[in-house]
């Protein structure tokens, strides 16, 4: 038997099988959770058969993801705005300000809505959060279309000083979310398969987060350092949320005292870092806008 013909065609079925195969699984997945079957022969015959549909897909990604990558990485930079996206930062310190002030303002219309649909002030928490940060985008996004960056100087200090201001007020709806966490039974729950894609995405954003807040600080703008301070507080959040999505799946064997305990240990550091950088940007500014002044 030639096991190597074997293993490949296992590894690299056609590609319509591994096409059904994914949301096959996924939906099976969520079934066995939602119906609460996770110890049934059924669930251990899908659970076989989603790592199975794993190693296949992670198989394609290994052989085929690379040339994908240098193909569309090719035409991006071959197409004049692609190519502006990727070498000009303060271009795409513009275009990102655009998409995450829309993404602020969907999710802010999106839980107002759940709010007066549910009647829970939980939604509302979540607004107040989210209408934060859009304000501090808008008001970024604002001097950006007027200005530009890198033009006035001191513009961009007054506008990301009083961005770190206004990102003091996010612990107010911090503060509003844990307690609501902790006395109202409220927080983030995600079904079956969907909690690993919400952590892979958090830890990505995070990541990203961070890595951005170091290169854009090195640029020396204040408006795109202010942006990636936002991002990083943003990112930040959403760590405590997956926390509370997580006891919410897999905590039920944790006491709930310790459940508390760390998402309030969790909500405290959180909100220490976001006040820790609102405080340093407007220090910062601060000191640099007397510097001009005595000049």
């Amino acid at each position: 038997m030639n096991y190597k013909k074997l293993f490949k065609s296992l590894i690299e079925p056609p590609a319509a099988v591994a096409v059904l195969l994914v949301p096959l699984c996924a939906a099976a997945l969520v079934w066995v959770f939602v119906t609460k079957r996770q110890d049934s022969p059924v669930a251990y015959a899908l659970y076989i058969l989603s790592f199975y549909t794993l190693c296949v897909v992670t198989w394609w990604c290994i052989k085929h993801l690379p040339k994908q990558y240098r193909t569309a990485k090719d035409k991006l930079y071959s197409n004049p705005v692609g190519s502006r996206y990727m070498t000009d930062m303060k271009f795409r310190t513009h275009v990102n300000l655009y998409l995450t002030l829309s993404v602020n303002l969907l999710y802010v219309a999106v839980n107002v809505v759940s709010g007066i649909i549910f009647e829970t002030a939980w939604f509302f928490v979540l607004s107040l959060y989210y209408t934060i940060l859009a304000v501090m985008r808008f008001l970024l996004l604002r001097f950006v279309e007027r200005t530009g960056i890198g033009n006035d100087r001191r513009g961009e200090l007054l506008r990301s000083r009083l961005c770190g201001v206004i990102l003091l007020t996010v612990n107010l709806a911090l503060t509003g979310a844990v307690m609501m966490i902790l006395y109202v039974n409220k927080g983030f729950s995600y079904n079956g398969i969907l909690i690993y894609v919400v952590a892979l995405y958090t830890f990505y954003i995070t990541a990203m987060a961070i890595r951005n807040l170091i290169k854009y600080r090195r640029l020396g703008s204040p408006v795109m350092s202010m942006s990636k301070i936002i991002s990083m507080a943003a990112a930040l959040v959403s760590m405590l949320s997956l926390e509370t999505a997580m006891f919410s799946q897999f905590g039920k064997e944790m006491s709930q005292w310790g459940q508390r305990l760390m998402i309030i240990l969790t909500g405290a550091e959180v909100s220490a870092v976001i006040i820790t950088m609102s405080l340093y940007s407007i220090i910062k500014n601060t000191k640099e806008l007397k510097k001009q002044y005595e000049q």
